[in-house]
């Protein structure tokens, strides 16, 4: 994200415009406006010299921090706009000017307060840290079945992973079969079948009955450990943000020194040069660019898109390519029924019917995707009895009058010859890289459901209007077979398919495109949390829980709806301009205000005043930023 400035300024880590007031920025502002309240009612009622002393008190309580914070950056050969405050405040303070003084450290120290609860805002809505790792596993020692702390767990060790835990550490199947939802690591919707002596990796997820595991890996060693090593690596190489006033400090530091020394240096009187840093205080450059940046990052979160930072927001109305997962991200994520085949004289609608009767009771993953087409068909579900589920074959009852049972084909057919029906879809499933449920109806195989992850309905009309929000270039970056990934890739139109990715080679592929522009990652499994790191932002689909996603991203859609990443790129960019339009509005009108006080028409409290006047407009402007209604989905820039 890294952009070439004039000069030595500050690069601000990653959170949204760094406060440059050391503590607690919330402390510091109340202190000082109690102070500037308190000593105007005393000059009021003609107390001015305890006014004067409580005025002064509030200089140095903005003061001191922000001259140490200034005293680090110097040293450091770092430099910001903040200079301007500190010797505005500091002369102030000498030339007692103590209203001036108070003023400028009540509206910095607000400026500061907004640009915390700007960072922290967004944050307080998410999850702890990668909640989603598992911290407990069963282990069987002297025959029983022991649940201790995953540290505790050795190669070689005998575990049991139970019905919708997340697999604690890499290992292979001890039991006769294991079935596992392995999308967050591969990006394949469809489960995966392990019989006996497989190897799997931790953070899947078991969606079978129970199976037995063998440790091959400690926890620290796992699969999903690296990924978390992977996604901290990746956070900390990022680029940091450079905060939106410091990019014009050089010049109008520069610029305010110059005009306050001729200011002195014409006229002989030190208050001259005074009024002129006074009115140049850059409250404009301070307090704009956060109340725009707050602002953006509301309208998001009213549209269900919470952004962590001013950082995310700026970098996002720059991106102009992005980068897409594909399972649960383009796609819906879920088995779903494509097609009904038919290999005898049963109909469509009855074999789908006696099906999902069947699947009501029936844990397997397949089933909520086989009840939902049955219920948008509207069809009549009935009990079933007699039901008996065979591990790792398939699930067999009584419905009405029918035998019904669903699974695989080899365990349906029984050593029967197989229609040629059967055969050809089994050739076309594998070429496809689909799956089917295969049925048989009173013994005999009567057809197949054949299960996809359908690309999102939202999802053609999303792509379609991110380029028109200035998108240029769209990848598609999947862990799933190449087949599979072209297929969706060329339905949507994008510009480059990456396939069967590694989380490595994730981060690699989002490192390369950042390389030539800002770049914006979304994904949603904990396959893509390294990669949504490393992107200049990443966002995460992190309605469905994907905490480890979620917590790597820079902003996170928590509704499930795919159009709200054109928003966020509309919302980020009016953000932008209206922070942009509200500095540089502020900065002519101080510019105005410093020569006046040069030729000596405003002196250092009525130059204050100006300053503040100004930053009231700026204010109001950047509220501009909340916007109001829908975000026009075809704004395009």
């Amino acid at each position: 994200m890294g952009e070439l400035h004039a000069g030595r300024l500050r690069s601000v880590p990653v959170r949204v415009l760094s406060p440059r007031l050391e503590g607690n920025t919330v402390a510091i502002l109340w202190s000082v406006l109690i102070a500037v309240v308190v000593g105007s009612l005393l000059w009021a009622v003609g107390a001015r010299h305890t006014a004067d002393l409580v005025w002064a008190a509030a200089i140095v309580i903005a003061l001191v921090p922000l001259g140490i914070s200034v005293a680090r950056d110097l040293a450091h050969g770092e430099s910001g706009v903040d200079i301007i405050a500190l010797l505005a405040m500091a002369g102030a303070l000498v030339l007692g000017q103590y209203l001036a003084g108070a003023i400028i450290g009540l509206m910095l120290s607000g400026g500061q307060a907004l640009e915390r609860y700007a960072s922290s805002r967004a944050r307080r809505e998410l999850s702890a840290l990668l909640a989603r790792a598992p911290r407990e596993v069963h282990r069987y020692e002297n025959g029983e079945l022991v649940a201790l702390d995953i540290d505790a767990v050795d190669v070689g060790d005998r575990l049991l992973v139970k019905s919708g835990e997340i697999v604690p550490v890499d290992g292979v199947v001890t039991s006769e079969y294991a079935q596992l939802d392995e999308s967050a690591l591969t990006g394949e919707a469809l489960p995966a079948d392990r019989p006996r002596g497989d190897r799997v990796r931790s953070g899947v997820v078991n969606v079978g009955a129970p199976f037995d595991l063998r440790a091959l890996t400690t926890a620290d060693e796992s699969t999903y450990a690296g990924i978390i090593r992977l996604v901290r690596q990746a956070q900390a190489s990022k680029a940091p943000f450079v905060r939106l006033a410091d990019r014009y400090a050089l010049w109008f530091l520069s610029l305010t020194v110059v005009v306050a020394g001729i200011a002195w240096f014409i006229s002989g009187n030190p208050m001259r040069a005074l009024a002129v840093l006074v009115v140049a205080t850059p409250c404009p450059l301070i307090l704009a660019a956060p109340v725009a940046i707050v602002a953006g990052i509301s309208r998001a979160a009213h549209r269900g898109v919470i952004v962590k930072g001013g950082g995310a927001l700026e970098a996002l109305a720059r991106a102009r390519t992005l980068v897409f997962d594909k399972t649960g991200t383009l796609t819906v994520g879920t088995p779903q029924v494509a097609s009904v085949e038919l290999f005898g004289p049963i109909g469509a609608s009855e074999l789908l019917r006696l099906a999902a009767s069947l699947d009501q009771v029936s844990p397997h993953v397949y089933a909520e995707g086989i009840l939902s087409a049955a219920r948008k068909r509207h069809l009549e579900l009935a009990l079933p009895e007699a039901v008996r589920e065979h591990h790792g074959k398939g699930i067999e009852g009584v419905v009405g009058t029918r035998r019904v049972a669903l699974g695989q084909r080899q365990w349906l057919s029984n050593g029967k010859p197989m229609p040629e029906a059967a055969a050809s879809l089994r050739r076309r499933i594998a070429a496809e890289g689909t799956a089917a449920v295969f049925v048989a109806i009173d013994g005999s195989l009567a057809g197949a459901l054949v299960m996809v992850d359908p690309v999102r309905t939202e999802t053609p009309e999303a792509m379609r209007n991110l380029r028109l929000h200035g998108v240029e270039r769209i990848v598609l970056l999947s862990g799933d077979r190449r087949d599979v990934a072209d297929a969706v890739g060329a339905a949507l139109g994008v510009d480059q398919v990456l396939s069967e990715q590694t989380a490595e080679q994730k981060v690699e592929a989002v490192r390369d495109e950042s390389s030539r522009a800002v770049t914006v990652m979304v994904g949603d499994g904990v396959n893509d949390a390294p990669a949504l790191a490393a992107a200049d932002v990443g966002i995460a689909m992190g309605a469905r829980g994907a905490t480890a996603a979620s917590e790597a991203a820079d902003a996170v859609i928590v509704v499930d709806q795919l159009d709200r990443v054109g928003e966020a790129l509309v919302i980020a960019r009016d953000a932008r301009d209206i922070a942009l339009q509200s500095v540089l509005a502020g900065m002519a009108l101080s510019v105005v205000g410093m020569i006046l006080a040069t030729v000596g028409v405003l002196p250092p409290v009525a130059g204050a005043f100006f300053q503040e006047a100004i930053d009231v407009a700026v204010i109001l402007n950047a509220l501009r930023a909340l916007g109001a209604g829908e975000v026009p989905r075809s704004a395009g820039r």
